[in-house]
């Protein structure tokens, strides 16, 4: 009798077939990328102030400038210390009754009562199209910004569970195309919305099928080739997440209405629906399931197109306790299961408000967003390579908790630096933004090598549902919060970051372990220790 593991060395660990899938796969993480941060683009919010019809008339017959005709209809107001012509506010005059010619250079309106805007806003933002711009979510309609991202990963929440518990009963395989099709579907219904509250609900679906699809391929990665590349797939799987993120300005550049955005991002879910007949099902899921004998049937698929012989395998050994079974009580109910889970589901909620917080943040600072979007972006490259030089020589969880440390330092030491020191200011920050990027992409293979098969999909997507929730609070933690002072997000985004590093420390180090079948092993893993040196 042979365990799954001795079968996939006789097939090959990482052969033609197991690349072929991951190519295909890795595929999942570009779009990903886009249903993630790109509200930064889509609901970007540009300078904006109030119209004043009469104004707006004078401003064509005398060929003024947006900056001429503003400081006629709006007040200054103090920002953050700073002097700044209001947003929000106008002068409450009647300009058509008043002797204003197109002579008129400097007039005194600090006399001048103010009103809030009555005629909508005006936007300097160079004929593009955002969702702000479009539905006018500004001013005391802003906090409706904050709700397109938290929507989405409302619907992460609910996909992570949903989609946990189908790909552990019905297969990863099937997962994958679902979510595929429900991307498709909603996310081109995005594109055509008419209201903006049907813009929310449908973002939710987004998150919903996104999240589930996405971790559904990356475990389906992890059990179909060998342990020596099991941390290589998962590290490049998440790097084409990063190259999906590097892509995304350039896209949001040529194409200037968030619509056809829309569409360009949600268009490759329609090609994965092809999926169903070029990935195969999981052996190791099948094995878990009882079903030992399509288990063998994939693989000697798989060994064929590997070009690999299966010489002394006929039989696969059931691993005890199948997903049928598997209990949400299952992820607590033994101390170590239970401490896993904890330290996991805070470090998913970590990365989430600190990853997301960093990107949103671009969109805020006043900056050129597409130049900051693309050189934040790139930073996230050598944070996979990091990982992949580390994590075999160090190990899984002294990496993991430094990169954490670092981001929580970096977030602190960014907040206190001048705005002067703008080049330090943004190498500190980027600093940050590397040291998150690594978190997050070692947080997602970490929690695979914890938890047992028969739950290992559901204990991934539940400790998940804390980087949704992370995702909810975001928006809300950065946009009112700096309000109050542009710095203050960071503050928060460093003290949780350093707790968590703290809190890694605390996990047991997988390196050079297979994964773990059964809880016996978590909760004994001196025992798989020994199966591996004999």
């Amino acid at each position: 009798m042979a365990t799954f593991d001795d079968l996939l060395e006789e097939a090959g660990a990482f052969g033609r077939c197991q690349r072929r899938v991951f190519a295909l796969l890795c595929l999942v993480s570009l779009p990903f990328a886009g249903v993630y941060v790109g509200t930064v683009f889509q609901g970007f919010t540009p300078d904006h102030w109030c119209r004043d019809p009469a104004v707006a008339e004078r401003r064509q017959a005398c060929g003024w400038s947006l900056a001429e005709s503003r400081r006629l209809t709006v007040p200054l107001v103090n920002g953050s210390g700073v002097p700044r012509l209001s947003s929000c506010e106008q002068y409450e005059v009647d300009w058509n009754a008043t002797e204003l010619t197109c002579d008129t250079q400097e007039l005194d309106l600090s006399e001048v009562p103010v009103t809030e805007c009555k005629n909508g806003w005006e936007y300097q933002y160079e004929g593009r199209k955002s969702l702000v711009t479009e539905f006018n979510l500004v001013c005391s309609d802003g906090w409706f910004v904050d709700m397109n991202q938290s929507t989405l990963n409302l619907g992460f929440l609910f996909g992570s569970f949903a989609f946990g518990f189908f790909a552990d009963r019905f297969g990863r395989k099937i997962s994958i195309i679902i979510s595929s099709l429900l991307n498709a579907i909603a996310g081109i219904a995005v594109a055509l919305a008419p209201t903006y509250v049907s813009i929310l609900v449908l973002r939710a679906v987004v998150g919903f099928a996104a999240k589930g699809g996405w971790m559904s391929s990356y475990v389906l990665l992890t059990e179909i080739v060998g342990v020596e590349y099991r941390r290589t797939v998962g590290i490049l799987f998440q790097m084409f997440f990063s190259v999906g993120v590097l892509i995304l300005p350039l896209l949001a550049y040529f194409i200037t209405d968030w619509r056809w955005l829309q569409v360009v991002i949600t268009a490759p879910y329609i090609l994965f629906l092809s999926y169903y007949w070029f990935i195969p099902e999981s052996p190791r899921w099948l094995v878990c399931q009882n079903k030992s004998s399509k288990a063998l049937e994939i693989t000697e698929a798989m060994a064929k197109e590997n070009k690999r012989k299966l010489k002394n395998f006929v039989t696969l050994t059931d691993v005890e306790g199948d997903s049928s079974s598997a209990s949400l009580l299952d992820l607590v109910r033994t101390p170590n299961m239970r401490k896993h889970t904890f330290i996991l589901m805070f470090n998913w909620f970590t990365t989430a408000v600190v990853y997301q917080g960093l990107i949103l943040r671009v969109g805020i600072t006043g900056g050129n967003i597409y130049v900051d979007f693309l050189i934040s972006a790139l930073v996230e490259f050598p944070a996979a390579f990091l990982i992949l030089f580390t994590i075999e020589r160090v190990g899984r969880r002294l990496p993991f908790s430094s990169a954490n440390i670092v981001a929580g330092a970096a977030c602190l030491v960014t907040a206190f630096i001048p705005d002067h020191l703008i080049w330090l200011k943004t190498a500190v920050a980027c600093i940050g933004r590397l040291g998150i990027t690594m978190a997050f992409e070692m947080v997602v293979f970490v929690n695979t090598e914890l938890y047992p098969t028969y739950i290992r999909n559901l204990g991934v997507s539940v400790c998940s549902t804390l980087c949704d929730v992370g995702g909810i609070v975001s928006p809300f933690l950065l946009y009112r919060l700096s309000a109050i002072w542009l710095e203050l997000p960071l503050i928060i985004f460093g003290v949780v970051a350093l707790i968590a590093g703290v809190l890694v420390l605390f996990l047991p180090e997988t390196r050079g372990l297979p994964l773990p079948e059964t809880i016996d092993d978590v909760e004994f893993p001196s025992r798989k220790k020994e199966d591996v040196v004999v």
